[in-house]
């Protein structure tokens, strides 16, 4: 991986949360607010953001409600992928690649108890944040109370869980993805800090080495198979294919 990029934490207010927050990540803080091409993070009462110029980028899993009815969670395809027959919950998920642990939530929504890995550690805060703030909502806090998020690269992680997952979740950021016309511009804020994974030969392999029931992978509709592993089945839509390779 390339070398990661931490930038630094300005703070109007929560000056002993803003050091402590630092010490963590290996941020540093600052006395005054950064000039706009500067990247970086911003601690105010409303929360932790990352910052450059106009845009601002926060995790904010309250937009996710309306995926989260019943009736609309059961017809999302990740949903789908994840279902097992003739298996009652409670079931375990990893999501090796959490980001901002949307996909996440989604699990948890249906069901599972969810471990998310994230190697950076500036993403992780970020997530860690909008899971806070996401337990003091009525219509959260028992959702998120089944993730667990840890900063830690996953390539390593999924070889020592200590539990056997059902399912395992992958969803890279690669270089193709990254230059995709695609993206909006906040996220252009992660690829900042977010490289690419060392290998998506690693990634699989060690996915595939905690014996989950099913590794599910989430890819661009027309993208290639992660690591040129033949799913056992795909659920396709527009522009989000999840590939499902069974293992047990």
């Amino acid at each position: 991986m390339s070398e990661m990029k931490i930038p630094a934490l300005w703070a109007e207010c929560r000056m002993e949360d803003a050091k402590e927050l630092c010490v963590r990540i290996g941020s540093e803080l600052l006395e005054e607010k950064p000039e706009d091409e500067i990247l970086y993070l911003y601690l105010s009462d409303e929360g932790l953001s990352l910052c450059q110029a106009e845009l601002k980028l926060s995790c904010n899993l309250t937009k996710m409600l309306p995926r989260l009815n019943p009736r609309n969670l059961n017809g999302e395809m990740l949903v789908k992928a994840s279902k097992f027959k003739n298996l009652e919950f409670p079931l375990t998920a990893v999501d090796a690649t959490a980001g901002f642990g949307e996909d996440s939530l989604l699990l948890a929504a249906f069901g599972y108890d969810v471990t998310l890995f994230e190697y950076n550690p500036v993403i992780c805060a970020l997530l860690e944040d909008g899971l806070r703030r996401a337990a003091d909502n009525p219509a959260l806090s028992g959702i998120v109370s089944r993730m667990h998020v840890h900063n830690a690269d996953s390539t390593q992680a999924l070889r020592n869980l200590g539990f056997t997952p059902d399912l395992v979740l992958l969803d890279p950021m690669f270089p193709e993805r990254q230059k995709s016309g695609l993206i909006k511009k906040k996220f252009q804020l992660l690829q900042q800090l977010e490289s690419p994974c060392s290998t998506e030969e690693d990634l699989m392999s060690a996915a595939v080495a905690a014996s989950p029931r099913r590794v599910v992978v989430k890819r661009p509709a027309k993208g290639p198979f992660l690591a040129g592993t033949k799913p056992s089945y795909s659920i396709t839509g527009d522009s989000i294919r999840y590939d499902c390779i069974v293992l047990r």
